[in-house]
C-alpha cells in the first residue's frame, strides 16, 4: 500500500502544471513576437522566446462564447451545443476540466467565462471558480463565486491575476494544477486603465495598408457588413464623453484617421495591461520555482480586426479574424525560441492538456494533440485543411452565416443566405455567395477569385474537400 501512494505520488508530481491564459479579442498581430508593427508585449515574448509560437493557429468559429466552448470540449460548435452567443453551455456535458480533475489535477476557472450563469450554466470541473457575468466591466468588476456575487475595486485585469495568484499560492503542492486564467481584456468597449492611459499620445499609430479598402471584387457580405471603424462605431466606442470630441474642421480622410486612432490607441493600452499581467503571472512561476514543471500558453478566443479591411470585431473567416495567437512555454519540452507553421485549431487545446496530463482522450474529441507539433516533429498525416462556421446570421455588424475552409494556400467561404432558426440570428434571406483567396498571390484578401476560369479546378477541388471536411465534423445542416 505505501508503495502505491508513493507511486501515484511521484505520478503526480511528474505531471505538469498547466496554467492557461486567454484574453478576449486580442488580435496576434498586436503582439511583437508576431511582428507587431503597433506594439511591443515584452512579457508575452518570454513565453515566445521561453518556447514555441505556433504561426497558423485558427479558432472553428470566431466568437466569443462558442470559441469558449470549443477549447474546454475539443468539439466544433454543432456538436457541444454552443454555436451563438445566445447558447449556454450545459455544464452536465463533458469536458477538459473535469477529466483533469478526476485524474487528480486540481483546477480553477478565474476571469471572464461567457458561457452562461445559474443553474447547469455554471462552471463546472474547477475545484475555484470566480468569474464575471457575462462580458464584465473593466473598472470595479462585480464577480460571481459559488456563493454569490461581489464587487471588487480597481481594474479587472489586474483583479483577475490577484485572485488567479492567490488561488495559486495557496493551492495543494502535492497536485498538479490545470489554471484557466481568462482576462475580459481587450474586448470591447476598451476602456484602459489610469497606468497605461498616457501611453501612445505621442504620435499615430500606424494604419493598415487596406484600412481605405473599398470592397471592390468581393462578396456583398463584405461590403455590407457594419463594422466600419469610419462609419460604425459608436460615440461610446470612441470615448467622446470621457477623452473629447474630434477636433473641428477635419476632411474625411483626416476623420477617419482620428477614429482609428482613438480606437486603437485604447485597444492597445488594454493590451498593454493584459502584457503587465502575464508578467506578473510569470515571476510568480520562477518566484516558486515551478517554471520548468508549467506548461504556460498565452492565447485569445479569437482574432480581431485592427483597421485591417476599415473594420473593426471580427466573425468573418478572414485571415485577422480567424487567426488565434497561441505562446507556448514547457522547458522540461518544448524548444525556447521555436516556432512552427503546422495548422492547428482551438479544438486541439483539450486534447494537448490531456495529453501532457497523461490522460486518455475521448474518441468523441474532434482535435489532435498538438504534443508533437510543439517537440518540433510534424507528423506526415498532420491537417493540411481545416472546416470552420459561423452561425449568427446577420445578428451582429451584419454579417452573414457562413462556412468554408482553408488549406496552407486557399480559403474557400460559402455565405449561405439563411439563418436556419439558429439562436439569435436575423430571418432574413440573402442571396448565397462564394469567395476564394489565393493567400500566396493575395495574403490581405483583396481579391475573390472565385469566379476566375484559371481557379476552375481549384474551386471544384476545394469544394469538395469542404463537404468532405463537413461531414467529418458530423455537421449536417
Amino acid at each position: 500500500m505505501i508503495g502505491k501512494i508513493a507511486n501515484l505520488k511521484e505520478l503526480q508530481l511528474s505531471r505538469p502544471n498547466i496554467l492557461f491564459i486567454m484574453s478576449d479579442d486580442h488580435a496576434s498581430h498586436a503582439i511583437s513576437s508576431y511582428g507587431s508593427r503597433i506594439n511591443q508585449t515584452r512579457h508575452l515574448d518570454r513565453i515566445a522566446d521561453g518556447g514555441m509560437i505556433l504561426h497558423n493557429c485558427f479558432c472553428v468559429n470566431s466568437i466569443c462564447t462558442p470559441s469558449r466552448a470549443n477549447i474546454l470540449t475539443g468539439k466544433h460548435s454543432h456538436l457541444n451545443g454552443v454555436k451563438t452567443l445566445g447558447d449556454h453551455f450545459d455544464g452536465r456535458r463533458p469536458n477538459v476540466a473535469k477529466m483533469l480533475q478526476a485524474d487528480g489535477y486540481q483546477t480553477a476557472m478565474v476571469g471572464k467565462w461567457h458561457l452562461g450563469h445559474g443553474g447547469d450554466a455554471d462552471p463546472t470541473g474547477f475545484d475555484y471558480w470566480n468569474v464575471l457575468p457575462g462580458q464584465g466591466l473593466y473598472h470595479d468588476p462585480v464577480m460571481i463565486e459559488p456563493d454569490g456575487r461581489k464587487t471588487h475595486k480597481g481594474y479587472t485585469t489586474d483583479i483577475i491575476t490577484d485572485f488567479s495568484l492567490e488561488w495559486l499560492q495557496n493551492r495543494d503542492r502535492e497536485r498538479p494544477f490545470f489554471m484557466m486564467c481568462h482576462h475580459k481584456a481587450p474586448h470591447r468597449p476598451w476602456d484602459s486603465d489610469e497606468k497605461h492611459a498616457d501611453m501612445f499620445e505621442d504620435g499615430d499609430v500606424p494604419m493598415p495598408d487596406n484600412f481605405f479598402d473599398d470592397y471592390a471584387n468581393r462578396s456583398n457580405a463584405a461590403k455590407d457588413a457594419k463594422m466600419r471603424v469610419f462609419g460604425h462605431m459608436t460615440e461610446r466606442d470612441l470615448k467622446i464623453d470621457k477623452l473629447g470630441p474630434p477636433p473641428e474642421g477635419l476632411s474625411e480622410e483626416e476623420m477617419a484617421n482620428w477614429n482609428y486612432q482613438r480606437y486603437i490607441k485604447e485597444y492597445l493600452r488594454c493590451v498593454a495591461s493584459i502584457d503587465d499581467n502575464v508578467g506578473r503571472m510569470l515571476d510568480y512561476l520562477d518566484e516558486d520555482g515551478i517554471a520548468d514543471d508549467t506548461l504556460v500558453i498565452y492565447t485569445s478566443d479569437q482574432g480581431f480586426f485592427l483597421g485591417d479591411h476599415g473594420w473593426y470585431d471580427k466573425r468573418f473567416m478572414y485571415e485577422e479574424s480567424l487567426r488565434m495567437p497561441f505562446l507556448v512555454r514547457y522547458p522540461r519540452e518544448i524548444q525556447p525560441g521555436s516556432a512552427s507553421d503546422a495548422m492547428s485549431l482551438n479544438i486541439d487545446f483539450a486534447e494537448t492538456w490531456l495529453d501532457y496530463a497523461g490522460v486518455p482522450i475521448p474518441d468523441d474529441m474532434q482535435g489532435t494533440s498538438l504534443r508533437p507539433i510543439l517537440n518540433g516533429e510534424t507528423p506526415d498525416d498532420w491537417r493540411t485543411s481545416m472546416y470552420y462556421r459561423y452561425w449568427m446570421h446577420l445578428s451582429h455588424h451584419y454579417v452573414p452565416a457562413h462556412y468554408g475552409i482553408r488549406t496552407d494556400r486557399y480559403k474557400l467561404i460559402y455565405y449561405y443566405g439563411e439563418a436556419l432558426g439558429t439562436t439569435g440570428s436575423v430571418d432574413e434571406s440573402k442571396a448565397p455567395e462564394w469567395e476564394l483567396f489565393d493567400l500566396e498571390k493575395d495574403p490581405n484578401e483583396m481579391r475573390s477569385v472565385y469566379d476566375d476560369p484559371a481557379y476552375a479546378d481549384i474551386v471544384a477541388e476545394l469544394t469538395q474537400e469542404l463537404y468532405r471536411l463537413k461531414a467529418e465534423a458530423g455537421d449536417d445542416e
